[in-house]
């Protein structure tokens, strides 16, 4: 499900007030625009998202995205798959930024 990711929630509430250009977005949710794009497209195929590509007074091209309405129907398992899965990324995180000194050697 396209709202299962805690990302994509996060996109959806900053989004809900209007549509904002990529950049913007990125920097409101402290993402990389690349991750940020995979999460878009997953909500683009879902049909909840919409981006439109415009050119600047500049003729720099810019990428806005805004909300489509849409209804979700959400069960208790889905939301407990999106706990699960924010508990998963957040310890993997944890594991990441652990260095070799934080490792205790066992004798």
């Amino acid at each position: 499900m396209a709202v299962g990711h805690p990302q994509r929630l996060r996109i959806i509430a900053e989004l809900s007030s209007g549509r904002l250009h990529v950049s913007e977005l990125a920097r409101r949710l402290g993402i990389s625009r690349p991750l940020l794009y995979m999460h878009l497209q997953r909500l683009e195929e879902a049909g909840m998202v919409t981006g439109e590509l415009e050119l600047s007074p500049e003729g720099k091209a810019m990428k806005f995205h805004e909300l489509v309405p849409f209804r979700v129907h959400v069960t208790v398992d889905t939301v407990l798959d999106a706990l699960r899965a924010d508990e998963a990324a957040k310890a993997a995180e944890a594991a990441d930024q652990e260095g070799p000194d934080d490792v205790q050697e066992s004798k």
